[in-house]
């Protein structure tokens, strides 16, 4: 019998990054027939999360950031695109 306490190490917490769900949730308004561009704004501006399908959990994705933080996505890659 072993006396000895197994520790043990919990996995890293993988956390998608703002681009990740961005991505996803395009990728899912688009499967769906909408118009990604057009629907995103509707929510950043809304905050309404009707505006996000719920399919492919693209709703409850979009639903884990902060407006702020999806507005601070969007800049950083418009500038990193047009400043290269």
């Amino acid at each position: 019998m072993n006396d000895n306490t197994t520790k043990l190490r919990p996995l890293p917490e993988y956390r998608e990054t703002a681009a990740d769900i961005l991505a996803h949730v395009y990728r899912a308004l688009q499967a769906k027939g909408y118009d990604p561009i057009t629907q995103l704004v509707g929510f950043v501006l809304t905050g309404d999360p009707t505006y996000i399908t719920s399919y492919n959990s693209a709703r409850s994705m979009i639903c884990r950031l902060e407006r702020d933080e999806i507005l601070e996505e969007l800049v950083r890659h418009y500038v990193a695109t047009r400043l290269t």
